[in-house]
């Protein structure tokens, strides 16, 4: 038997390393230790959940798992046979237990392609890697077939970038693989910087020689020998489980010269980022792993041309790049067969939000947001209405209730007013304010620019300062304009990804949110009760008792009256922090 534990950031900061020793102890106590094996693997994906323990081979899944839980579930699963049933998962409207993953609406409607082995195998022991078809793609590329049929079969599955650009990935190599010179690059972009994202680094903790492996066939398609893998510093795991692979793959002779005896040479380095948002754009990417300013440059030239030290360089990122054995071991017609005409296989996501299933997700493309959302995410939490999602991170849109139907693409995400992104999506429930939304993504493309460009480090800030008027009630209509026209200027003219997109919440909001701009205009109120500038905190007389809570655990004494009297609260001096309405009993405290 095999006990699975996750290991990714989330569940060992949970303290999932505890469960494995317990584990592993508990085993020990009853001479079990040879018998069974409790195996850290990467992130299952339903974080929400987390803790998760994996029972194998009967699937057994158990959630929210603390580290005292060690000794019943040694006891009761592996010495007696039994499940712990207050371990296992509740489906929340039949409130019955969910034995195993299979018949959980979460993972139901998934198709775990990018990340078929996390949280199956051991991600820092290379034979577990192998014994799941692994490295098995890249000697059949070197055995079997020339650069281009390689580079015709990456075309032919109609892979296309998963970092949010959505470029053909074939097309791709296959420019870069026909510009000669001494040397060339293979670039990992993992520097993911989205918000409530992260795909790449769980990918990279849970599977890291998928991605060695396919920088590897990159490397033999386009004639190069030297791969680089930017990665944020901040993601201490990922960086620690990718060195692992890389030192084991080199030891196995699946990375460095003559790799399975072949004539191709090929290894791999990494260069770490300090988080900057604006390096996941391909051009500051290279600038700051050359030791420059990370900054874009106008293209053409592009990568493939002149990338990395002015040599061709093919730039993907982690989930691209993880897509690419499976392609050649199940061939390019199985993965083209998922998804839909123009975006073939499937695309993860970090579900994040009002969102009762909070976690990774893989679907095919042309999955619905509302499939996505109701049933993979289980609906919205506490029961409250759905308001929006945002796609795409900063550089994307919200959408509403109207775009549910909407098939998950480049293409429709696109024609929505959002875009796909690297695969954040933030679910928002009806007391969130759109207005603030909009305002939150802009400060952080603000704070997040680089500073070249005049349009995205200038205009930028004047759409952040005019929000700034509306969300405390200065705003007029004539700002309103000003935001829809200004937004379009920084479109057009912004030198890079990042400027260029970054209006897109504010148009989005403003195309499926007028109602609330207007209101924080005119009326000089936000529907929400988020924008604190514009509530106020009233009593309603006929509710009030007298009970002296609210006045007694005001940090300001901003409430006055006698005992058994009507209160009142001094609009002037209220701080507006909600102490009064958590503590008063009868409703008897409203916003306005």
């Amino acid at each position: 038997m095999h006990i699975l534990v996750c290991g990714g950031t989330g569940c060992k900061s949970s303290l999932s390393d505890s469960i494995v020793e317990n584990l592993r102890a508990e085993l020990e106590h009853h001479n079990l230790e040879d018998e069974v094996q409790v195996i850290m693997t990467g992130c299952f994906g339903f974080c929400e959940q987390g803790p998760i323990v994996k029972m194998m081979p009967d699937n057994t899944f158990y959630v929210k798992v603390q580290p005292n839980d060690a000794r019943e579930l040694i006891k009761e699963h592996i010495v007696k046979g039994r499940k712990v049933t207050r371990l296992l998962y509740e489906n929340p409207v039949s409130k019955e237990s969910v034995p195993d993953s299979k018949h959980m609406g979460f993972y139901r409607k998934q198709i775990r392609v990018a990340l078929r082995n996390c949280g199956f195998i051991n991600p820092e022991n290379i034979e577990e890697y192998i014994a799941r078809d692994g490295y098995s793609a890249i000697a059949k590329v070197l055995g079997e077939m020339t650069p281009q049929q390689a580079i015709d079969i990456i075309k032919k599955s109609g892979l296309r970038g998963r970092g949010g650009g959505g470029f053909p990935t074939g097309l791709k190599w296959e420019i870069t693989s026909k510009n000669q010179a001494d040397q060339k690059y293979v670039v990992c972009n993992a520097d993911e910087g989205d918000p409530g994202a992260f795909m790449d680094r769980s990918v990279l903790e849970g599977d890291p020689h998928s991605v060695v492996e396919a920088m590897a066939i990159c490397g033999y398609c386009i004639g190069a020998t030297k791969g680089l893998v930017y990665i944020r510093a901040e993601y201490p795991l990922a960086i620690e489980r990718l060195k692992i692979a890389i030192e084991q793959a080199r030891n196995y002779g699946l990375l460095g010269e003559s790799i399975l005896g072949t004539n191709f040479s090929f290894d791999i380095s990494l260069r770490y980022g300090a988080g900057a948002f604006v390096c996941g754009e391909e051009t500051a990417l290279i600038h700051s792993m050359e030791g420059k300013r990370g900054e874009p440059t106008v293209k053409p030239p592009f990568p493939a041309e002149s990338g990395y030290l002015g040599k061709p360089t093919v730039v993907n990122n982690v989930e691209t790049y993880a897509n690419v054995p499976v392609i050649f071991n199940k061939g390019a017609e199985w993965f083209a067969s998922i998804g839909t005409e123009k975006s073939k296989g499937t695309k993860v996501f970090a579900l994040a939000g009002k969102i009762n299933n909070v976690g990774l997700i893989e679907v095919p493309m042309g999955t619905s947001l509302r499939e996505v959302i109701f049933e993979i995410g289980g609906g919205i939490k506490n029961n409250k209405k759905f308001k929006a999602v945002q796609t795409g991170g900063p550089s994307g849109g919200c959408l509403t209730e109207k775009h549910l139907s909407t098939p998950i693409d480049y293409d429709n995400l696109i024609a929505s007013g959002s875009m796909m992104g690297s695969g954040g999506m933030i679910v928002m429930d009806e007391d969130d304010c759109m207005v603030s939304v909009a305002r939150y993504y802009l400060d952080f493309t603000v704070d997040e620019s680089c500073g070249k460009c005049s349009p995205c480090r200038i205009g930028n800030m004047r759409l952040k300062e005019i929000l700034d008027k509306i969300i405390v009630g200065n705003g007029t209509m004539e700002d309103i304009d000003r935001l829809r026209n200004l937004s379009a200027v920084i479109k057009d003219s912004s030198l890079c990804g990042l400027g260029q997109t970054a209006p897109n919440p504010v148009l989005s909001t403003l195309d499926n949110f007028m109602d609330e701009y207007i209101a924080h205009v005119k009326d000089k109120k936000c529907p929400a009760g988020r924008c604190k500038s514009l509530m106020k905190y009233e009593v309603i007389p006929e509710n009030c008792v007298g009970c002296t809570a609210c006045a007694r655990n005001c940090p300001v004494n901003a409430i006055s009256g006698e005992r058994k009297q009507t209160h009142f609260i001094d609009t002037q001096i209220c701080i507006k922090c909600g102490a009064c309405i958590e503590r008063c009993k009868f409703n008897a405290i409203v916003i306005n």
